[in-house]
């Protein structure tokens, strides 16, 4: 009688000291677990092997990336259900070396051995970035990193984003919207708080597709620089600013924010860049943005932010992320990100949390990626296709469940007179 559904639900639940809270439908046909909840299907050994040799967040990441794995059913009940698991260290688990000298557990991974086959592990799926730790966040790592991310094909990209080609959390009027309305909105509410008028110079950090470049200047009449280090996107907005008729107000160009050198601009906005920037070189991307602002000008910085840690020395890299989605990417607490930028000497009038507003972002992102899955999967190739669904809705949890966050930051290099330019009632913007 098949069985292996019902062998393998038994060894992880003895493994991990808990009931498996979701379904698994194995090789063989066998099914076990919770009638009507989510399933996890197992389609081969290797999968088991694969989170034998790596246990954890990023076994089960290889394994999902391969196709080794599938779920079947509510994919964000399963993400959900699933990230309460703890199998190696972490916070309320247990270190592997504990887990070998607990006599039960020893048994249990004893048998998933036994039931995985023999066989050395499975290498990585091809997905996967591998490069060395060092020079993090120099101008070549930073320039790699971005291209790993965003150098996926813009027909991919217009299929996960929509027409408006913004990678950013939208700004809902309601949950009933669109996302173009209210990518719309996040754009003009940017404008806004920035104070935009027309003459006026706007350098566009991390500039993507050009969205808020094309806003800025059609809508406010501002001359614009933006810069990305994504080649596939600057194309594409070189592109579309031609195709709105705007090449005498928007320049985009592939450069890093550590050599622009044409400064004072009147304004700056930076959008889901300083993710990107790194711990360790945020003090320098707050400095080179001061620097490049006139005195009264403004900073709208818009980054997502983590939780803040008791120990923050004990701050880690998410695994999977890390590996698939964004190479060295370190998020902060709100916290920190204000506190670097007044180093740098920014005055800080505004932060604005709209972390709700991401998560219903990121489920049209993922609800447009299922629609036009096939189509996805042959320009971007199933594996990376499924990195970004599963990236995305655990992100969409994330922010859900108050495990992330997302600020808008507005910051002003205030001169010595002490005039910012700021309205005596804030947020007027509303």
């Amino acid at each position: 009688m098949a069985d292996a559904a019902l062998r393998l639900k038994g060894l992880l639940e003895q493994l991990l000291g808990a009931p498996l809270p979701v379904r698994i439908r194995a090789w063989d046909g066998s099914q076990a677990g919770p009638p009507g909840a989510p399933t996890l299907f197992v389609r081969n050994r290797r999968a088991v092997r694969r989170l034998l040799w790596k246990p954890g967040e990023l076994g089960l990441a290889r394994a999902w990336v391969a196709g080794d794995l599938d779920i079947e059913g509510d994919f964000y009940g399963a993400l959900d259900l699933l990230s309460g698991l703890v199998w190696e260290s972490g916070e309320g688990g247990r270190t592997n070396l504990q887990i070998l000298r607990d006599p039960q557990a020893r048994a249990a991974v004893l048998g998933l051995v036994r039931l995985g086959g023999p066989g050395l592990p499975p290498s990585p799926p091809r997905e996967e970035i591998r490069r060395p730790r060092r020079g993090l966040h120099s101008r070549r790592s930073d320039k790699r990193a971005v291209s790993h991310h965003y150098d996926v094909g813009n027909d991919f990209y217009e299929i996960v984003l929509g027409p408006s080609m913004v990678y950013s959390c939208a700004y809902w009027p309601g949950p009933d919207a669109t996302l173009e309305t209210a990518q719309h909105d996040k754009l003009d509410l940017v404008c806004r708080k920035l104070d935009l008028r027309e003459g006026q110079r706007l350098l566009d950090v991390g500039c993507g597709w050009g969205s808020m470049a094309v806003h800025a200047a059609r809508e406010y009449g501002v001359r614009v620089v933006g810069i990305t280090l994504s080649q596939e996107q600057a194309a594409y907005a070189r592109k579309r600013v031609a195709d709105e008729g705007l090449t005498d107000r928007i320049e985009i160009r592939v450069q890093d924010y550590r050599d622009v050198t044409d400064g004072p601009y009147d304004a700056i906005s930076s959008i889901g860049m300083a993710e990107h920037v790194g711990a360790e070189k945020y003090l320098e991307y707050a400095e080179a943005l001061y620097g490049l602002l006139a005195p009264g000008g403004r900073l709208l910085n818009h980054q997502i932010a983590r939780r803040p840690l008791l120990d923050e020395t004990s701050y880690d890299l998410d695994g999977f992320i890390d590996a698939y989605v964004f190479p060295d990417g370190e998020l902060a607490p709100v916290g920190t990100t204000v506190t670097q930028l007044e180093r740098a000497g920014f005055e800080v009038r505004d932060v604005e949390s709209i972390r709700e507003h991401y998560a219903l972002t990121l489920r049209q992102w993922v609800a447009n990626l299922e629609r036009q899955w096939e189509r996805a999967a042959r320009l971007a190739g199933p594996g990376r296709a499924r990195v970004w669904r599963l990236y995305m809705a655990a992100c969409a949890l994330g922010f859900e469940r108050n495990h992330l966050g997302v600020n808008q930051v507005l910051a002003v290099r205030t001169p010595e007179s002490g005039t910012s330019g700021m309205p005596l009632r804030a947020r007027t913007w509303n």
